[in-house]
């Protein structure tokens, strides 16, 4: 039924999509129909899987480390209170600066290969991640906490067995964000400055006039991105069974 359901709204999408190209009878040059973007996909494929092979690698590697990074300063924040209160000002002040404007700055930093991209896509999954994994371990029921006092629970097995495992909807939902957002980073920094990636590509087919293969390339960047999407809420919610957490594919 959900491949249906799914099936179904890229149908209307595509037919909606043709609607506007002939309604607004816009050239070719400005908005191609989903008939030559297609055939933009089959003509270029080869060299669409080169550069989605790139920018996805950047868009896992920054999921991952923008994961663990998050994860750590979370546990961090709610083990030491005193380190919560200099970290988490610093966690929002840092959330005041766009994170897109750094993109200049970290090329400089990384040059223009993959760490740039990757540093961009953890900078933009890191804040989502953090903050819902620490409002979740927060929002532990006072009364599991207080009964593993009772029974005088040690602090590092309450946290194992209750904080962590009650948190772990609202850091799925936190993951599910960042999942959603990863592409951004990695595409803006190819943008910037790349040698190779779909957002490299875009460039380079937008420089050439190409406009239908600039479309092919950001088809191919969408379609993959909702598929790592789904699969990351699918696994997410296959792992934390003990909850109903609610995601788009539900």
């Amino acid at each position: 039924m959900k491949v249906i359901r799914l099936i179904l709204l890229g149908c209307g999408l595509l037919l909606i999509w043709q609607l506007v190209v002939f309604v607004t009878g816009a050239p070719h040059y400005i908005l191609p129909g989903p008939v030559p973007v297609f055939h933009a996909i089959v003509n270029h494929s080869s060299t669409l899987l080169g550069h989605l092979q790139t920018t996805l690698t950047e868009i896992l590697l920054g999921i991952l480390l923008g994961s663990f990074l998050g994860v750590t300063t979370a546990l961090i924040m709610t083990l030491s209170p005193l380190l919560k209160r200099w970290m988490l000002p610093v966690l929002v002040i840092s959330q005041a600066i766009p994170v897109f404007a750094l993109a200049p700055v970290l090329v400089l930093w990384f040059g223009y290969g993959m760490a740039s991209k990757v540093a961009m896509a953890v900078l933009i999954i890191y804040f989502p991640v953090t903050s819902s994994f620490y409002y979740g371990m927060r929002r532990t029921e006072p009364q599991l906490l207080e009964l593993a006092h009772i029974m005088d629970g040690r602090p590092m097995s309450i946290m194992r067995y209750i904080i962590i495992p009650s948190a772990l909807p609202a850091f799925a939902s936190g993951l599910r964000v960042a999942t959603a957002v990863a592409p951004i980073g990695a595409v803006v920094g190819e943008w910037v400055g790349s040698s190779a990636g779909l957002g490299f590509y875009m460039l380079h087919a937008n420089a050439r006039m190409q406009i239908d293969v600039m479309f092919a390339a950001l088809t191919v960047l969408s379609a993959v991105s909702l598929l790592l999407y789904f699969f990351i809420d699918f696994v997410l919610g296959k792992l934390i069974f003990w909850e109903n957490t609610q995601g788009i594919t539900r």
